[in-house]
């Protein structure tokens, strides 16, 4: 099998051009983490080498000494049941830009552990990160190179999710409810994790599948008012929005970036994204992608990967959207932190 590399090239060239400056090397490391350790990308002071990580093979120098950047992180928080390396090519373009990047792996929701991949994550995934932000601003080595008064969290999927949460979101057990029991059929991948056929996911399927709504739901914020006062700005990739309430939407005050896959058919951005720039005025669109399918927005797996998850409803990919469009979509990310995470001075 030929080996799979994550490039770091390609998306620091472009990073040179449109972000206006370049940090050419990118480390990698670990820091400890509460559950496991936080993946840490970021500027770095010894040229790249290429490191095979499990199936992946990247270039980057692992544990080199830390180069100063541009002072600011960037947290990620990863797809549910996704493993950290899916993001290195958007980690190394932001490291790239002179961010230092952390990426935690969320207990009970990753490529491994899976048991809670759900309402159980949703609730705990936004602490993860405000204490992976806290992780990093103790650690020696990257402690003294960040300011974490200005934080920016990017998430896909559930990660998106994530970010919304952090940026001051909230869901109720009654909005997953009712979403679900209208658009099971539309919506199969959030409601019913794809196992039902379409024919089968109906609204008394989902009650079957979900039980009955506990009293008080309606009131019940399952996201405990989540807002982390460090997050100063958010990019929600093909984010799970469809569960959001639209009052905590329009609530939200710090910038909200959007980015879309107008072919996905694992979250209807009709149902998610839409919905989510529909009621939230401090969201924007910076990027929508022709022809992306959901999982398009990460970097294209090595092939035991791409065998584990072929037959995921609605996990195909497009072909025709390559590592070039991808960088395209996280300079775009790259720029909207610059702009939204540094004093106006």
């Amino acid at each position: 099998m030929p080996n799979f590399r994550l490039p770091l090239l390609a998306g620091l060239c472009t990073c040179l051009v449109l972000c206006g400056s370049a940090f050419a090397q990118v480390g990698i490391t670990g820091i400890p983490g509460d559950t496991a350790p936080i993946t840490v990308v970021y500027p770095a002071a010894t040229p790249a080498t290429v490191l095979r990580l499990g199936p992946f093979e990247i270039d980057a120098a692992l544990d080199a000494p830390a180069r100063r950047g541009n002072g600011r992180l960037v947290m990620i928080s990863h797809g549910s049941r996704d493993w950290v390396m899916t993001n290195f090519l958007l980690a190394s373009t932001l490291a790239g830009a002179g961010f230092v990047v952390a990426i935690p792996e969320h207990r009970g929701d990753n490529w491994h552990e899976t048991g809670d991949a759900g309402p159980e994550s949703w609730k705990r995934r936004p602490r993860e990160i405000s204490r992976a932000i806290d992780a990093v601003s103790r650690d020696a080595r990257f402690g003294p190179l960040v300011n974490t008064d200005k934080v920016g969290v990017y998430g896909m999927s559930a990660g998106g999710l994530t970010g919304l949460l952090l940026a001051g979101a909230d869901w109720n057990l009654a909005t997953v409810f009712r979403h679900c029991a209208a658009h099971a059929t539309d919506d199969a991948s959030l409601c019913l994790s794809g196992r039902p056929s379409a024919a089968e996911a109906d609204a008394q399927l989902m009650r079957a599948y979900l039980g009955p709504l506990p009293p008080g739901a309606e009131d019940l914020e399952a996201g405990m008012r989540a807002r982390d006062p460090r997050v100063a700005a958010t990019v929600a990739a093909v984010p799970v929005g469809a569960i959001l309430t639209p009052a905590s939407l329009a609530a939200i005050r710090i910038p909200v970036g959007i980015v879309e896959a107008q072919a996905d058919r694992m979250l209807n951005p009709v149902y998610h994204s839409a919905q989510v720039l529909k009621s939230c005025g401090a969201c924007v669109r910076i990027d929508s992608i022709p022809g992306a399918s959901h999982l398009d927005l990460l970097a294209p797996w090595p092939e035991p990967i791409a065998k584990a998850t072929a037959g995921v409803r609605g996990g195909e990919r497009n072909a025709a959207v390559d590592d070039a469009r991808r960088v395209e979509a996280y300079v775009r990310v790259a720029e909207f932190f610059r702009r939204h995470l540094f004093d106006s001075r």
